[in-house]
């Protein structure tokens, strides 16, 4: 057969149809996908947040689904086609340049998703994500009550869990900060308190822990770790004053685990985040060693209850002195006794 124009235009229209008609109009035919057991529908609140994701291209650099290979931020549950029943436009893109948002509701409070809309950089410093402050603060607002339902009826459940603990958390601090860290501080299981640094404060030891301070934890906390970050501002309560924990610690000596549980676990209901996912043990140690010895002026670093110390570890010797004056391990060095 002799190849006309003619002949390439209708055959080229009707290889687009019938690849259109496998590809889009059978499947809408035919695919009937039922609602997830966490699927419900959004709010018209909810609904303007989502158009408002549409429009400022939120999914050019974050996911909405979590694959199987996937272990990070939601990776607690996999995605699911009744996920997203109702939605549209599909924007479950794979780029990963920001988290998957797929289950980030109730991951913080709506005061963090504040500061951070506001300015990505004032919770997350190291952040490449623009600012969307000139979106105003009712947009805000309404890209925030999106966020928050990501994840639907398990993100309910997160976001009533940080609305409990928000008003747990404000009932202290509206008396005194003393009142505030001690209720803190009684939050953390008992065997977490009197556990301190098991890693030396070494001038490298401290060198990391400065870095992993700046790049997560400068915006919230300041420069000098009063809690007067550029996102302070923001948040309610404000961040800690880390000065403050000198007069709070466990039997006048152990500070460590105190610190460590709750870089770890974070404290819900206030904007810090836990870090559990995001770094591995030793840095929280590092940069527990780091708060210590920066601005509390103390460490309980390699202090007594020890095991076998890492093969790694410099001999080094705790000469901090305790508030009460006493020395903890004039008798002890990081290399054993």
């Amino acid at each position: 057969m002799k190849m006309t124009p003619a002949i390439v235009i209708i055959g080229s229209i009707m290889a687009f149809w019938a690849s259109m008609s496998v590809m889009v109009i059978m499947p809408a035919i035919t695919l009937k996908v039922e609602p997830s057991e966490i699927w419900r529908p959004m709010t018209a609140e909810e609904q303007e947040g989502y158009r408002l994701y549409v429009r400022n291209g939120c999914s050019y650099c974050h996911s909405q689904f979590i694959r199987v290979m996937d272990w990070d931020l939601g990776a607690e549950r996999i995605a699911q086609a009744g996920d997203y029943v109702d939605r549209g436009p599909d924007l479950m893109g794979s780029k990963r340049t920001g988290p998957d948002l797929s289950q980030e509701g109730g991951e913080h409070p709506d005061d963090w998703h504040l500061a951070h809309f506001t300015n990505p950089r004032n919770t997350s410093p190291i952040s490449v994500m623009p600012s969307f402050a000139f979106l105003g603060a009712d947009s805000i607002r309404k890209l925030t009550a999106f966020v928050q339902f990501e994840g639907m009826l398990m993100a309910d459940q997160r976001v009533e869990r940080q609305r409990h603990w928000k008003e747990a958390a404000l009932q202290t601090y509206g008396k005194d900060l003393d009142s505030h860290v001690q209720w803190l501080h009684a939050m953390v299981p008992e065997v977490w308190r009197p556990m301190p640094n098991p890693y030396p404060a070494l001038e490298a030891d401290l060198a990391r822990g400065r870095k992993i301070y700046q790049q997560f934890c400068i915006g919230c906390h300041g420069p000098v770790g009063d809690g007067r970050g550029q996102a302070a501002g923001f948040l309610n309560p404000m961040p800690l004053n880390f000065t403050v924990l000198r007069r709070h610690l466990v039997d006048n000596r152990y500070i460590g685990g105190l610190l460590y549980y709750q870089i770890m676990n974070g404290i819900t209901g206030t904007a810090m985040p836990y870090f559990k996912k995001s770094l591995e043990s030793e840095k929280i140690w590092d940069v527990a060693n780091y708060l210590a010895v920066s601005f509390i002026g103390y460490s309980d670093a390699n202090i007594e209850p020890t095991g076998i110390d890492a093969s790694y570890e410099p001999r080094w010797q705790n000469r901090f002195q305790a508030p009460d004056g006493q020395g903890l391990s004039d008798e002890r060095d990081s290399v054993g006794r």
